[in-house]
């Protein structure tokens, strides 16, 4: 609802005295007597932009001679990705480093990405992973905890400790304020859960997505540009990011049954909000990848399309007597792979690298061996027979 005359002055200072509030705290912190890092987790939603924002100006007001702790701006990609939600990530961090340097300020921009090995699509195509649901998502940490704990544990290796810099709020959700709440020591900094030597700190948890919201709108980035694009992003998709994930705990914020960024391929939600609304705003070309993450959901339990024994060689009965199938046919991995390269071609996007499509195979010709009497050879063997 819109607000005018003094009730709207009255939000619009709150918000500023709010703002300026958490610029002083966090102008406090990094000037402690240490040199540990700060590392922002940046997803390009709002929460995480508006942090970088902050800590930018905060930097930007210090003089050079206090300049003296590294800050790390770190996204992560699944690979993925919304295509537009990726498209911004990689521009933003772009015009974040570039602008860094040009300020001599000590910020380094990163984006972290799953080892090839360790894919969506290796994972589902190559070993035959079902899509991703509640009881078992295997996506989060392979995809987004793991590439982003291994930046963070190279800087505590090197630095000692680290301080992990996070966007979230009390306000977005009952269950994120309640995670807030459970982990909250009552001081600044909080002893990461899973990561030795990571401190946690969460500059904006008591702002509203009011605030958050129209900061971003009257306020450009000390990058460069405007937040419009940010935005716009939101407006299209109706929606709100995945944010970034370094702990299980953390886990039902991604792939929730509100709409949000995140992997064009999740199944974890009902329906895709954030691209079907892409797609009602005139992205009518991601259409097609809309109707290939259904299909994938729809194949999902199809017994006929899963093989009865684990991939370890077991066959699982639950306590109730309830028999649970194991990895996709080879036969239906190779038709999900027919699909995705013919999709490619009617969306124009790249949607699998020539890595993955390798290390696919390879794990095929593994199965295949195995299947038809030939020892196990391990990919490094095969690798070695070529």
């Amino acid at each position: 609802m819109r607000t005018y005359g003094a009730e709207a002055i009255k939000i619009e200072r709150d918000t500023a005295s709010a703002i300026e509030a958490i610029k002083a705290d966090l102008r406090d912190e990094y000037c402690q007597p240490h040199d540990y890092p700060w590392i922002i987790g940046y997803s390009g939603g709002k929460d995480s932009t508006l942090v970088v924002h902050l800590v930018f100006e905060m930097l930007m007001s210090l003089p050079p001679s206090q300049r003296k702790r590294a800050v790390h701006v770190v996204a992560n990609d699944t690979l993925v990705e919304s295509p537009l939600v990726v498209q911004h990530i990689i521009e933003s961090i772009s015009d974040i480093e570039n602008a860094a340097q040009a300020f001599g300020l000590p910020v380094v921009a990163r984006i972290t990405r799953p080892e090839s090995d360790q894919s969506f699509w290796v994972n589902l195509i190559g070993r035959g992973y079902p899509p991703p649901n509640r009881t078992f998502r295997w996506c989060t940490d392979r995809m987004k905890i793991q590439p982003t704990s291994r930046y963070i544990k190279s800087q505590v290796d090197t630095a000692g400790q680290v301080i992990l810099l996070l966007g979230v709020r009390r306000s977005e959700s009952a269950t994120r304020a309640a995670s807030v709440g459970r982990y909250d020591n009552g001081e600044r900094l909080n002893k990461h859960n899973d990561l030795l030597g990571c401190m946690v700190y969460r500059p904006i948890v008591e702002l509203d997505t009011e605030d958050v919201w129209e900061f971003l709108a009257f306020n450009d980035p000390p990058w460069g540009s405007s937040h419009l694009k940010l935005i716009g992003l939101y407006r299209n998709a109706s929606g709100g990011e995945c944010p970034v994930v370094t702990q299980k705990t953390d886990v039902p914020s991604c792939g929730t049954s509100s709409s949000r960024f995140g992997c064009w391929t999740c199944t974890v939600v009902e329906k895709d909000r954030s691209l079907e609304g892409f797609v009602e705003s005139g992205y009518t070309e991601f259409g097609p990848m809309l109707d290939f993450r259904d299909w994938l959901a729809s194949i999902r339990n199809d017994k006929d399309r899963r093989q009865a024994r684990r991939r370890d060689g077991r066959v699982t009965i639950t306590e109730g007597g309830t028999f649970v199938p194991g990895p996709f046919t080879l036969k239906t991995r190779q038709e999900i792979l027919e699909r995705l390269r013919k999709l490619e071609l009617v969306t124009g996007q790249s949607l699998i690298s020539d890595e993955e499509v390798g290390l696919i195979h390879e794990i095929w010709a593994v199965e295949i061996a195995a299947q038809i009497g030939v020892r196990e050879m391990s990919v490094r063997e095969i690798r070695k027979e070529k």
